[in-house]
């Protein structure tokens, strides 16, 4: 395994600047398995079984304050949102409590003993609290019933019943009033009403594990939830949604994919090996699987870290989260899926927990730092960590190339470049000396006679004229009447004649099979995408005649198809969005890159493509991405959220291609022929837009004569989508 120098020093972190141990107690009984808790200066966990212990990070004179009042020992312990006064919320077998601790300290300081409120007895083993984000309730989640005590009054509110295990945590909406959303060991969620106390809606079961954490960002309005073997669900909260499965994260597949990559960029000095505990003492051949499960989620804020966000997308790549687990802590963004940053506490020979039951996390907005507390998962070590994450994440994070890499040609053809064909001698122009005139339509074509004495030329009138080329006179006028034949295949007149011969040859690295590639003739550009048959997606710079970045690990699958931001001859995008690109492959959905960074900004995966490779499209705008699935429907997403805006119905078997009409907002129709040519799939045959129903038949009765004979007695159906940039829909289908 690597040395922590390795995983941080080789971009210029330091061990201590990412990671300290500010405070360390050890409790006569374990806490492991116990909600802990962080407020912006404070950290609450259970010393010695009973006793509820209030550790300060800022103030030495309040560095520790005990609160006794429990006669059983401490399951749980939450605090409130609002700073003055700042409450927090204990809980046993025997009480709920809550305090004041503004209160609490002014009676120590007295001499005095600090005493709590008494919000309720007698309720059950509580595993989970939550203070609403105005302080005034209280949920309290005792075996699989959610009790939710008003704080003023201690009165039960509402009793919460439906869920068939251990209710293990629970969050309030931020933006929505009255919506609370818990997860239990039945493996599921469910959203309350707690104000009328009635259920909202209520999942399946998600995993054959029980769901541990929750965790809701008010920002995109998505549910995150965690369960113990460490795969991520996250759901939608937007209206009109219906509560829809946004991505499924395995978050050890994403940790191993994370060290690959620093691996190959030359991060790390050897192959990393896994960072899970040690099995050395199995023998030959023998394995052990081990899983990260998700004990705790909290907000992190990246914001301030350099080159985090993509110039073209805002700042959609500071949106994380903090994932804690037994063997480390991972920083996740909720964009693009990927782990941005890895913490193992046995990288550090600092830390004294090395496994954790149960941790608490809390991002501190006066220094960007971060407080996290662990309970190690045997003994009764409790300690307090202060993170920075931005050195944790620059310490991580992998070389940029050498030079700035754009789509648009930023800088002429090289000499030495295998484009380059030399300079063009500059020939003389002289303005026309003569004017002939005499046509009475336009001229269609002009040609010179071999001995060049005579110019003929033919116009829309109908005549050929033929001028001497000495004199603007006119020497001959005919009016011709011709006669068109069909025998006659004109077709071959149009047939290429050019020759071409090999200038370049570019291999890929590793010398691999190449699965697709992409390069832009829309507009000059050097930039040539490739991806291969190991998974990876190589840029060719053709102006230096060398492959100037590899992109490792790019899906979990090779990539079939790479589809560039290519804009349209209608529409004009900033200069910046053409350096976007999409790429795809089966069962790991679609990505969208930014070339500058070599970064993945954003992850789509709301369409099942399991079996059979779909085609992806840009729209001309830049602002929508569209892409088949085996459901039979075309999906549209907007490029700053990460579940599809609109899903077009219509077809009757899978989809395998998609394009946008390049001249207006509209989706392009589409047919699909898999079921007509005797079961074989085919690729989508694209239509123009039309603008009337009866313009579309005329249009699908003109490809069905084109393809006459291939079709028997059955009439294919054709299925056509408008879609426009204020999310309209319009479908219409003739069968």
């Amino acid at each position: 395994m690597e040395n922590p120098q390795d995983i941080f020093s080789s971009n210029g972190g330091c061990l201590i600047d990412i990671v300290i141990e500010k405070y360390l107690v050890e409790s006569k009984e374990s806490v492991s398995h116990v909600q802990l808790a962080c407020s912006m200066q404070d950290c609450a966990f259970p010393l010695d079984g009973t006793e509820l212990c209030i550790w300060n990070t800022e103030d030495p004179s309040h560095q520790l304050l005990i609160l006794r009042g429990h006669h059983q020992p401490i399951t749980a312990m939450a605090f409130g949102n609002k700073v003055n006064p700042l409450l927090i919320c204990s809980a046993s077998l025997d009480y709920v409590i809550m305090w004041n601790l503004e209160e609490c300290r002014e009676k120590v300081l007295q001499g005095l003993v600090p005493r709590g409120t008494v919000m309720g007895s007698l309720l059950g083993k509580v595993l989970c609290l939550q203070l609403s984000p105005d302080d005034h309730v209280v949920a309290v989640c005792a075996g699989n019933k959610i009790f939710m005590l008003d704080i003023e009054t201690q009165a039960v509110q509402a009793k919460l019943h439906g869920h068939l295990g251990p209710v293990t945590a629970v969050e309030f909406c931020p933006w929505r009033a009255g919506i609370l959303i818990s997860v239990s060991e039945d493996r599921g969620f469910k959203v309350w009403d707690h104000c009328t106390g009635s259920l909202i809606y209520s999942s399946s079961v998600l995993s054959a594990y029980p769901l541990l954490s929750l965790f809701i960002d008010a920002e995109s309005r998505q549910l995150v939830t965690g369960c113990a073997d460490g795969q991520l669900w996250i759901f939608s909260l937007m209206d009109g949604h219906h509560y829809r499965r946004v991505a499924r994260v395995d978050l050890r597949k994403k940790t191993e994919t994370f060290s690959t990559r620093r691996v190959k960029s030359g991060l790390c000095s050897q192959p990393e090996e896994s960072h899970l505990p040690s099995t050395s003492a199995l023998g030959k051949g023998e394995q052990v699987e081990v899983t990260f499960p998700v004990l705790r989620l909290a907000p992190c804020d990246l914001s301030l870290i350099p080159n985090s966000a993509c110039g073209c997308l805002s700042s959609e790549n500071t949106q994380c989260v903090w994932i804690g687990s037994s063997v480390g802590l991972f920083v996740f963004n909720l964009a693009n899926l990927e782990v941005e940053a890895a913490l193992y506490y046995k990288d550090f020979q600092s830390l004294s927990i090395l496994l954790a039951g149960s941790c608490a996390l809390r991002n501190r907005t006066a220094d960007r730092k971060a407080l996290c507390l662990l309970a190690s998962l045997f003994g009764g070590k409790i300690a307090v960590l202060e993170i920075n994450p931005a050195a944790l994440v620059r310490a991580q994070q992998c070389h940029s190339v050498g030079q700035s890499l754009s789509v648009p040609a930023s800088f002429c053809v090289l000499p030495t470049s295998p484009l380059y064909l030399g300079i063009a001698k500059e020939k003389s122009t002289k303005a026309a000396s003569q004017q002939r005139c005499g046509h009475d339509g336009a001229v269609n074509a002009v040609c010179w006679s071999q001995d060049r004495r005579w110019l003929l030329s033919a116009a829309q009138d109908g005549t050929l004229r033929v001028w001497s080329a000495r004199g603007a006179e006119l020497a001959l006028l005919l009016l011709l009447k011709y006669h068109i034949d069909t025998c006659k295949d004109e077709i071959k007149r149009y047939k290429q004649k050019s020759k071409s011969k090999l200038i370049c040859r570019l291999s890929m690295t590793g010398a691999v099979d190449m699965t697709s590639l992409s390069a832009v003739n829309d507009f000059y550009s050097h930039i040539v995408l490739t991806a291969g048959r190991n998974r990876t997606v190589e840029v060719f710079d053709l102006n230096a005649g060398c492959s100037a970045a590899v992109i490792a690990e790019a899906h979990s699958r090779p990539v079939h198809q790479i589809c560039q931001n290519k804009g349209s001859s209608f529409t004009t995008q900033q200069p910046q969005a053409y350096n976007l690109f999409l790429t795809t492959a089966i069962g790991d959905g679609m990505r969208l890159w930014d070339l500058r960074t070599l970064r993945c900004e954003r992850h789509f995966e709301g369409h099942p493509t399991r079996g059979y490779p779909c085609g992806i499209a840009f729209s001309p705008c830049g602002r929508f991405a569209a892409c088949g699935a085996e459901d039979r429907h075309a999906y549209v997403y907007e490029m700053g959220s990460s579940t599809y805006s609109h899903r077009l119905a219509g077809h009757t078997d899978t989809v395998t291609g998609v394009a946008f009409n390049p001249s207006a907002p509209q989706h392009g129709a589409h047919l699909h022929t898999t079921e007509l040519y005797k079961g074989r799939r085919a690729k989508c045959v694209l239509l123009p837009p039309a603008s009337t129903g009866k313009h579309l038949e005329e249009k699908w009765d003109e490809l069905c004569g084109a393809f006459r004979g291939r079709f028997k007695r059955r009439k294919p159906c054709l299925s056509y989508y408008g879609h426009s940039g204020t999310g309209e829909r319009f479908p219409s289908q003739i069968y």
